[in-house]
């Protein structure tokens, strides 16, 4: 296995990682190439706007969650069908689960897939100080092979060429530059980027924005080192079983690809609807409510009375998380106002203090729709929401020993996004728990 492949990584956040992967996979797709987007990490957010741009739908490559062989089995499902990966870092390029990253970081991942690393700098009120910048980060780690520099938020052609001289003066070449200009830009608010689709990413302004070698980019993309033959990533695809219905809509959407597309492979009919627009739910055996913005949406989450009545009255496995959890709640407080919900998670949600985030391993204290007590599964926390203490936790964090999440067996509410591939025994599980309303 050897497909062509370049990692954009960079120094921290912020210095425009994602702004240039569009920029790139605009200007690849327009020499007729189909580029795969991947995103390191846990993130759902990014992901939606590297779709936009490829006209691919992105995968997760995350070193916590998964080891090297199913990294590599992932990177391969994800390539069926493609020219080229372009692969979004996350955080700097050594930042990861540890303080050398070397679990959860976006070095970690370029050294399992051999990806040459392109490292995207914030050139604002920079000069000749990029070529150090840039070589400390090249000469690193021995594994991290970085092979150019794409300058950010430069001012002019004439930066632009200061820049350049400046980093072919010690042997690395700048691969691309993009212009210092509020249109290029995306929004943020308090989880990271704004969803693509909410507002739409600034493609038309990026495709002709700034520079780009190509030539030499394609280049040592397929100068990439041939990978070993991973395992399938997928189970040998069994016929529909049973019907998991899933919230998809401006609420609720964070959802791993590749973990619906392994319920998929064990038997699963995924069908969407709107818990903001739909006044019923399809029909369905288990119900899947991911994470989102409730918070956002909570007035219209909260007047739409007959699905909440729906989801109170339905009879088979709930998994609902983060978002989820706080739309399962008893109500959500946004402001002074106090938005009831669905009712069957006990506490209500209160918006507002410091971020929770961090990977997460849990233990389950009881049996619940993924896991019988004593199971571990990966996952990871990124959120605003606080509810009190549960009267039946479902969690204990391993390592930490703190409590967290509900459930009464039948449904989970947690603020664990789980990552459903590197334990597919847990599908396995809230499909089989399903199955029991069929008969």
């Amino acid at each position: 296995m050897n497909p062509p492949r370049l990692l954009l990584a960079a120094p921290h956040s912020g210095a425009g990682k994602t702004t240039a992967a569009l920029a790139l996979l605009l200007r690849l797709r327009g020499l007729g190439l189909r580029v795969r987007p991947f995103k390191v990490g846990p993130d759902y957010i990014d992901p939606t706007h590297l779709e936009r741009a490829a006209g691919l739908r992105p995968y997760n490559l995350d070193g916590f969650f998964l080891d090297e062989a199913g990294l590599l089995a992932l990177f391969a499902h994800g390539m069926r069908g493609a020219d080229l990966a372009l692969i979004e870092g996350v955080m700097g390029l050594f930042d990861g689960k540890d303080p050398l990253g070397r679990v959860g970081s976006t070095a970690q991942v370029a050294r399992i897939l051999g990806a040459p690393v392109v490292l995207v700098v914030d050139a604002k009120g920079m000069a000749g100080s990029i070529a150090p910048l840039a070589l400390g980060f090249a000469r690193h780690d021995p594994g991290v092979q970085v092979v150019g520099v794409v300058a950010n938020r430069v001012g002019s052609e004439r930066h632009a060429a200061i820049l350049r001289e400046a980093l072919e003066a010690h042997g690395l070449p700048l691969l691309g530059w993009l212009p210092q200009d509020p249109a290029l830009e995306l929004p943020e608010r308090h989880l990271g980027l704004v969803l693509a689709g909410e507002v739409e990413p600034p493609l038309r302004a990026l495709e002709g924005a700034g520079f780009w070698d190509l030539e030499a980019l394609l280049r040592l993309a397929k100068a990439a080192p041939p990978l070993p033959e991973p395992p399938s990533f997928l189970p040998e695809r069994r016929p529909p079983r049973v019907r998991v219905a899933y919230a998809w809509d401006r609420a609720f959407s964070f959802y791993y690809p590749e973990a619906l597309e392994l319920l998929s492979a064990l038997g699963a009919e995924l069908v969407p609807f709107s818990p903001l627009a739909d006044e019923a739910l399809p029909e369905a055996h288990a119900l899947l409510l991911g994470g989102g913005y409730p918070e956002l949406f909570a007035e219209g989450l909260s007047e739409n009375q007959a699905m909440r009545e729906a989801i109170r009255g339905f009879r088979g496995p709930i998994l609902a998380e983060c978002g989820g959890y706080m739309y399962l709640s008893e109500g959500l407080w946004v402001g002074e106002r106090l938005f009831p919900m669905v009712g069957l998670a006990p506490g209500e949600a209160r918006m507002g203090g410091k971020p929770v985030l961090g990977y997460r391993e849990v233990e389950a204290l009881r049996d619940n729709p993924v896991a019988a007590r004593g199971d571990r599964l990966k996952g990871h926390e990124f959120h605003y929401a606080r509810l009190p203490a549960s009267p039946s936790p479902a969690w204990r964090r391993v390592g930490g020993g703190e409590v967290e999440g509900w459930t009464d067996g039948r449904v989970l509410a947690s603020f664990v996004h789980l990552y459903l591939p590197a334990r597919p025994a847990a599908a396995q599980r809230f499909l089989a728990q399903a199955e029991v309303l069929i008969g």
